[in-house]
């Protein structure tokens, strides 16, 4: 006997997503709480904030403190990039005119190129440690 199994696509994997009742949005069954009636097919952000349960007995649930100190880490994370990539758009835009501030702007923004990403590579643990923290 021979099983096939089916090649599932994104689009097909995400027809297969819980939508909450209350938000609409798309979620992962795991975050969703259990239970009938009420409860049934509803987020955990929505689940509390209804009251329906505590935040101790959602633990798929994000405090807007947890939610903040996540986007803190993750914008530091990527920060040097960003500003990289955007001293580049402006170097290459409108920096390229100006005689003396030029080769500096250009002598920074290659050094910056060269760094960001050896820095950005070397804080992967520690990053990975602080998102273990504020992960629920």
């Amino acid at each position: 006997m021979t099983v096939v199994l089916k090649d599932v696509g994104l689009l097909e994997l995400m027809s297969h997503m819980p939508t909450c009742r209350k938000c609409n949005q798309t979620y992962h069954q795991s975050h969703f709480i259990s239970g009938n009636g009420p409860r049934y097919l509803i987020c955990g952000r929505c689940a509390v904030e209804d009251g329906l349960v505590s935040p101790e007995e959602a633990p798929q649930y994000y405090s807007d403190e947890l939610a903040r100190a996540r986007l803190v880490l993750y914008s530091k994370r990527y920060r040097p990039l960003a500003f990289t990539s955007a001293g580049w758009i402006l170097f290459l835009t409108m920096g390229r005119g100006i005689e003396l501030w030029s080769g500096v702007f250009f002598g920074t923004l290659l050094v910056a190129t060269l760094v960001a990403p050896v820095v950005h590579l070397l804080g992967s643990a520690r990053f990975k440690a602080e998102l273990a923290k504020l992960t629920p």
